[in-house]
């Protein structure tokens, strides 16, 4: 999608801070960290949101979550905590509509959030 900010970043046309890059998947810091680590783990294919996944997208999910511990595990936050967040639709704070997973750590980060 050409208008999708998440597209053109894993087009390359927007840099970003990676932390993660493979053939299906890009991780990179968000530029409006939530917690001293804040990295967005995408898909570099188009899904709007969490509720656009097919089961033809089990792996692709898999792999973000895998990416996701292995990220945490890369910045020393496997053994402490951290936590992996899919936000769907506006209400509950996607602001951007192409599926990405927040991985946040290096705080207490309290429940529930809100």
């Amino acid at each position: 999608m050409d208008s999708c900010l998440f597209c053109r970043i894993a087009a390359g046309e927007i840099p970003v801070t990676k932390v993660h890059e493979d053939d299906d998947l890009l991780a990179f810091r968000d530029i409006n960290p939530q917690a001293p680590m804040h990295v967005l783990v995408i898909p570099k294919v188009h899904i709007a949101t969490v509720n656009d996944l097919t089961p033809a997208h089990e792996a692709l999910v898999g792999a973000m979550v895998r990416c996701a511990a292995q990220v945490a595990k890369d910045h020393g936050f496997d053994a402490s905590g951290y936590r992996t967040v899919f936000n769907c639709n506006a209400a509950a704070g996607q602001t951007v509509f192409h599926i990405h997973l927040h991985v946040l750590g290096g705080r207490t980060l309290r429940w529930p959030p809100g």
